[in-house]
């Protein structure tokens, strides 16, 4: 899978870096005009957000719709000071709302694999560390072996972060992700595998049912973001969530059956006050 290689620096300072998101500067700024895509990366002085491709880590402020809430914190800030961690910074304080007010090093050399942006124009990437592995600016070819050298491969491996495809990643990585997935999942899980009430399903009664950090259910990031989008609207019966992820327009292919849909409520099961998925998330992808 051709991708666009950029060589820059990570930076954390001054931002809420989270398990799936960063910020990085190339050493050449004008390289983000290179990124192909429908969207421009977004950025101050070449420093832009990063959201790691095929990841999603459980959210630790998330205030779309509401109020800024999170998922339990016990699992969202181990994968958030693991991504830091792996990507070199060896010290960081934050503050009380979690922003980062110093870090060991400021910044780390690092690269980017990137094919586009998403919508909200923060770069969709694979991240490596340490020295890239071809010239800056180009094209180069990414295999499996070259995508397990990422921290997105290695969060998922770490069973840190939830795998969330989306068609711009070709079948052959994604398969390999998921080779990740599941041998974190085998016994004994790793990371948040033990606590996943995704497919087994999570009782939502209220906002609590999946912030608490000692209570809440630890759920799909997408499945908590709909469900809290849902909840901010005032009322807490389960029994209008299908319609409203039919609503949201989802769009997605479930590879077991090759079924291409539109809306989560396909594949969200909602009985009484119980919710869950009737398909694992690495069998879901998502169009871009």
């Amino acid at each position: 899978m051709p991708m666009l290689l950029i060589k820059g620096s990570y930076h954390i300072i001054g931002a809420r870096p989270d398990g799936d998101t960063v910020h990085f500067t190339p050493d050449d700024i004008t390289e983000w005009d290179l990124v192909g895509g429908i969207h421009k990366v977004e950025h101050n002085a070449g420093r832009a957000r990063l959201r790691l491709d095929a990841i999603d880590a459980l959210e630790t402020h998330y205030s779309r719709t509401g109020p800024e809430v999170h998922q339990p914190l016990n699992h969202g800030h181990a994968a958030q000071n693991e991504l830091l961690r792996w990507l070199g910074f060896t010290s960081v304080t934050r503050d009380a709302k979690e922003k980062v007010t110093a870090a060991t090093p400021t910044s780390v050399p690092g690269w980017i694999l990137t094919r586009g942006a998403a919508r909200d124009h923060r770069c969709i990437a694979l991240a490596g560390r340490g020295t890239p592995p071809g010239t800056s600016g180009t094209q180069i070819f990414v295999d499996a072996p070259l995508l397990r050298t990422t921290v997105n491969h290695h969060l998922l491996a770490a069973g840190l972060a939830y795998p969330t495809y989306y068609t711009n990643l070709f079948p052959d990585l994604r398969n390999e992700l998921t080779a990740a997935v599941h041998q974190a999942q085998a016994a004994p899980a790793k990371g948040l595998w033990p606590d996943d009430d995704t497919l087994n399903g999570a009782t939502v009664t209220g906002m609590s049912s999946i912030t608490d950090d000692t209570t809440g259910a630890v759920i799909l990031p997408k499945l908590f973001r709909r469900l809290v989008d849902y909840l901010n609207l005032g009322d807490p019966d389960l029994n209008g969530f299908p319609a409203f992820l039919d609503q949201a327009q989802d769009k997605f292919w479930i590879l077991s059956t090759g079924q291409l849909t539109t809306g989560l409520d396909v594949v969200v099961e909602v009985l009484d006050s119980k919710v869950r998925m009737t398909h694992p998330s690495e069998d879901l992808v998502f169009a871009d």
